[in-house]
């Protein structure tokens, strides 16, 4: 088979599926993780690299670190981690990944049944983490897809036969793995929205005394990252540009509707030097707090 790998205008390079390593040349395979897989000779899993096919990796040990789209992930025993055609990734230099590996080809399922199981929803989260029902299921239905994979090199069945009885095994195995990766992207959804309201809830409160994204984090018991998700995701700005806005709007109130000397108005919203504050609402506003006042009267 030709040599179909590319590289683009990032550097990156990108592998095309490995049909001769497959058995019968079907569009899928089934195997255990090893460090020595590869998907090309000149493709080194620890460099970043893209693939033009499906993987998903079903730990049973770790934890392992992988990048995926310039995002660390760490799985764990149980985990799944699903990473789609395009996506830039890379394998960290452990040697703890164990578990099985699906790999599998675009255009191997009919279009049916890539809508059903969302291949390509490049926004649902790479990282699974299934609960023991739906980590049974999963397991039991790959357990199934594997089985019938390594019997196509017995030949009980001709192979047009047997590759239409893996289609089938495989639809079951992703209709259930993307149940999994919808409703984990709903739950953390949801997650977000409680974490930015309580945020949003936090800020209204001590924004007058308090502008540091850490010590909010703290104070709520999230990481900074969760925050920033969280945050992101409700509005599309970071904590920090939240808590400013805040911290702006409440100055031009007070700038606005009262006769507060401009050091104290700076001092109501967090800043007992007058220099600093100055300087603050100036690089949010191009205005000084003078000016600000001043063009409103």
């Amino acid at each position: 088979m030709a040599d179909t790998t590319v590289e683009d205008g990032d550097g990156i390079r990108t592998f095309p599926f490995p049909v001769g390593l497959s058995v019968g040349g079907v569009g899928i395979q089934v195997g255990p993780m090893g460090t020595g897989r590869t998907w090309h000779a000149d493709a080194p899993l620890e460099r970043v690299h893209r693939i033009d096919f499906h993987i998903v990796l079903l730990f049973t040990g770790g934890p392992v670190r992988h990048m995926v789209d310039f995002a660390e992930y760490e799985a764990g025993a149980g985990d799944i981690l699903w990473i789609r055609p395009g996506q830039v990734h890379r394998f960290s230099k452990t040697s703890g990944y164990r578990g099985t590996v699906l790999a599998m080809q675009p255009g191997f399922l009919p279009r049916a049944t890539v809508e059903a199981t969302g291949l390509y929803r490049y926004d649902l989260p790479p990282l699974l983490h299934p609960d023991e029902a739906q980590s049974a299921g999963l397991r039991a239905a790959l357990a199934h897809l594997q089985h019938e994979y390594d019997d196509l090199a017995t030949a009980t069945l001709p192979l047009s036969l047997h590759t239409s009885v893996l289609r089938h095994s495989l639809t079951v195995f992703l209709l259930r793995l993307a149940h999994l990766a919808a409703s984990s992207a709903e739950a953390a959804r949801r997650q977000a929205d409680t974490t930015f309201t309580l945020f949003r809830e936090a800020v209204e409160r001590d924004f007058a005394t308090n502008h540091s994204v850490s010590a909010y984090a703290d104070a709520l018991g999230y990481s900074r990252r969760t925050l920033v998700r969280a945050v992101r995701a409700a509005t599309g700005e970071t904590p920090k540009g939240f808590i400013d806005k805040r911290v702006v709007l409440e100055a031009k109130r007070l700038l606005a509707h009262t006769g507060l000397p401009i050091g104290r108005v700076g001092a109501a919203v967090g800043f007992p030097d007058p220099a600093n504050f100055s300087k603050f609402f100036h690089q949010h506003t191009d205005m000084t707090p003078a000016a600000f006042r001043a063009e409103l009267r």
